[in-house]
């Protein structure tokens, strides 16, 4: 007896949840595909359930039209968006127009799927989270972009981000605050917020994020997701140039292996490119169900200035190592040495640069400097430190602080396969918790106490991840990070689909996040 498109579709949740560290859809065992039905609105709720390769799975099995994904994700966001404020520029007719003719045959073909408004696609809005760019539209796209659509992918809109990325929660004056699903009380992170937000959210499996001091992996923490920071070098830059080396492309998802099957789609930079790592021995979907070895797992749970993390953080990873001990790992307390004080003014040195340069190149396009209220308080205090500075100290903070950290992480990691620490200092933190108005010293050292463990990452070049393994009492998600040596992210898609297997998460979602 064929099963009905619910029962199908329930079927197939409950397949992703027993089995979210094995293989991908297309590697699974062969079974006779059920009958097409067209979705019904009832249906909607359970395709939220799927990861985007189990969607895809769909398509493939003719059980579901890349349009009915489309439009099923319409009505998510305009159903739950207004409650959250995760995506802030549509693109349904351009998305419909595409399901009209063939959808490239990769991996998520017909799968909806959402950009974070950092990265251009051409004829798109491109606002950077900022008023002076709130009109601004892309004249080209990116190839990070170009190859997520060549995976199959399937735009319908792009996701709230804090101004030019620069604050660890999505809370723009051109936008509005980004809610948490779990509770809007509470910040859903950034600068991938809305793209966090988004995909806690299931009004799609997994979306377009960055990470330039912990910007996947910290919106993933805060929403409960899967966020992999990838090494260096991993993915394309073109058309953009990263010059201070921080900043890397990937995604926050549902699971792990929607995770490395994007990153296989997208993976290898362009000719020409500064950055470059060196190819994996097999495809990342590969990896997922394939068994970690013993690892030899390092643990902090203090960063690196010697501040213990908040109680709700601390719980969290020493939970995630008692599940690595079950699971055959060790773990022992140990910490990398570095002068964290020294690494986080270094740190600062660039992280101020990226303010400098937009304010000096809007000066250069307008022809004067922007007016005060152009930009957001913290954009013109960073922009005002960045004054300061010379390039001789961007040279001396790269030379003197952290290029030698590298050097230190590397022969860590001789030891270790992996360090584990939290992700935050403190967990999830509410709307307008972090307020611009507060001077630059006191916004810094609320910030350090928050983002104390993600930004040495980003300088190092090394890929880490965020797992979602714990929940507080207060019912919110605390990530476990795990940083593995540069160009291992093999290792940690190993691991994270193991700890997915012991400890699922992906049917664990926000009740009624859009009411």
């Amino acid at each position: 007896m064929h099963a009905t498109r619910r029962q199908f579709l329930s079927q197939s949740t409950a397949a992703i949840a027993a089995t979210a560290a094995g293989a991908v859809f297309a590697q699974a065992p062969k079974t006779s595909p059920a009958p097409a039905v067209r979705p019904t609105a009832a249906d909607a709720d359970e395709l939220a359930n799927l990861d985007g390769l189990a969607l895809a799975d769909l398509v493939r099995r003719k059980q579901v039209t890349p349009r009915e994904l489309v439009d099923a994700a319409i009505a998510r966001v305009e159903r739950l968006n207004p409650a959250i404020n995760a995506v802030v520029t549509e693109t349904y007719e351009q998305a419909r127009t595409r399901t009209d003719g063939p959808v490239p045959q990769g991996p998520f073909a017909g799968v909806p799927y959402l950009l974070k408004d950092l990265d251009p696609n051409k004829g798109v809005r491109l606002t950077y989270g900022s008023v002076l760019f709130k009109d601004n539209i892309a004249d080209e796209t990116s190839e990070i972009i170009r190859r997520m659509e060549q995976a199959g992918l399937i735009v319908i809109g792009k996701t709230n981000t804090p101004e030019f990325g620069l604050l660890p929660t999505t809370e723009p004056r051109l936008f509005g605050p980004c809610r948490n699903p779990w509770n809007r009380d509470y910040s859903s992170g950034g600068s991938s917020g809305g793209a966090a937000a988004a995909v806690a959210a299931r009004i799609v499996p997994l979306a377009q994020a960055s990470d330039g001091g912990g910007s996947i992996r910290i919106p993933a923490s805060c929403c409960g997701l899967f966020g992999l920071k990838i090494s260096r070098g991993r993915n394309p830059e073109a058309p953009g140039v990263e010059d201070d080396g921080l900043s890397v492309v990937h995604c926050v998802s549902l699971s792990v292996r929607d995770s490395a099957a994007l990153l296989d789609a997208t993976r290898g930079p362009t000719a020409g490119e500064r950055w470059y790592a060196a190819p994996p021995k097999r495809p990342y979907a590969q990896e997922v169900g394939a068994p970690p070895g013993k690892l030899k797992i390092a643990m902090m749970t203090k960063d690196l200035a010697g501040n213990a993390a908040h109680a709700d953080c601390v719980a969290a990873v020493t939970s995630t190592a008692k599940l690595c001990e079950e699971l055959g790992h060790t773990v022992e307390e140990a910490s990398p040495k570095i002068d964290g004080e020294a690494y986080a003014n270094a740190f600062m040195v660039l992280w101020a640069a990226v303010a400098g340069r937009v304010v000096k190149a809007a000066t250069k396009v307008l022809g004067s400097k922007p007016p005060e209220e152009a930009l957001e308080p913290w954009t013109w205090k960073l922009a005002e430190k960045d004054a300061t500075h010379t390039p001789a100290d961007a040279s001396l903070a790269w030379s003197e602080v952290l290029q030698p950290a590298s050097y230190e992480m590397v022969r860590f990691l001789s030891r270790y396969d992996l360090l584990l620490t939290p992700v935050l200092g403190l967990p999830p933190i509410k709307i307008g918790e972090l307020q611009q108005t507060l001077s630059y010293d006191a916004m810094l050292e609320r910030l350090l106490t928050y983002v104390a463990y993600t930004p040495f990452v980003n300088a190092t070049g090394q890929p880490a991840m965020s797992v979602p393994l714990y929940w507080n009492a207060a019912g919110l998600p605390i990530g476990s990070h795990f940083v593995a040596r540069h160009g291992d992210e093999a290792t940690l898609v190993r691991l994270a689909s193991q700890l997915e297997r012991a400890r699922p998460w992906i049917k664990r979602r926000p009740t009624q996040p859009g009411k």
